[in-house]
């Protein structure tokens, strides 16, 4: 797609709803489109739009093997509220041993490319193959979430990965997902009342105190401006 078809289409829909945005996504790519969640609440507000406009629409998630135990009872939730079956994809079993023979179980705490060596294996490999036949993917960043996001728009190209990546929730606050998840009763992982805002990795997530920054647990012992995991390059 070119930069221009990018320009046109966040002009038409800077200020259209996100389910504008997905409802002409969803009609024109069909099958080739689909969510990326993390269970996250900006995906778990997706998922349910994309249900409402396109029953039929994949959605599916990563499971790294380290997740927190509330992460998989909200799969659950979610396949039950919804009627559907998530796709999980799982890491290459012999990456992820060979990785921690050698480096160790918990490397990533060593060193920011160690961190980025984990990520990848978890999380950027499984992507990879999950994108198989897709022209496009949805997900659910937000602008205000982080340092590493404030430039991002509500539809870009992704270069990594040769796709569309939509961001329907770019302009949304978090006050905007939870009015919504409050409204229309979405399941959400119980951690996130025990200030747990943002989750991902178990031994890569704390909970955050008063004050602090939404994405201050996440890899809280790097810089903000090293806090993706490379799923999100641009």
């Amino acid at each position: 797609m070119e930069a221009f078809e990018i320009e046109n289409l966040n002009r038409r829909f800077a200020q259209a709803a996100p389910e504008e945005l997905l409802a002409y996504f969803l009609d024109l790519l069909g099958k080739k489109i689909a969510l990326s969640s993390s269970l996250s609440i900006e995906d778990q507000v997706l998922t349910r739009m994309i249900k409402c406009i396109k029953p039929d629409a994949r959605v599916f998630t990563l499971d790294t093997g380290r997740l927190f135990p509330e992460t998989y009872s909200l799969i659950d939730k979610t396949n039950l509220q919804y009627g559907i079956n998530i796709e999980i994809f799982f890491p290459d079993y012999m990456e992820v041993q060979d990785m921690v023979n050698k480096n160790g179980v918990n490397l990533f705490y060593e060193s920011v490319e160690k961190r980025r060596k984990c990520c990848r294996i978890r999380k950027i490999n499984p992507l990879t193959r999950a994108f198989t036949g897709l022209e496009a993917w949805i997900c659910g960043l937000r602008r205000e979430q982080s340092v590493t996001r404030k430039d991002m728009q509500a539809v870009e190209w992704d270069e990594s990965n040769g796709l569309i990546k939509l961001n329907p929730l770019i302009n949304w606050t978090e006050e905007q997902v939870w009015q919504y998840i409050r409204q229309h009763h979405v399941p959400y992982n119980t951690l996130h009342d025990k200030n747990y805002p943002s989750i991902g990795c178990q031994p890569c997530t704390r909970a955050v105190d008063s004050g602090e920054d939404i994405r201050a647990g996440r890899w809280w012992w790097e810089l903000p401006e090293h806090k993706e995991c490379g799923l999100h390059k641009r």
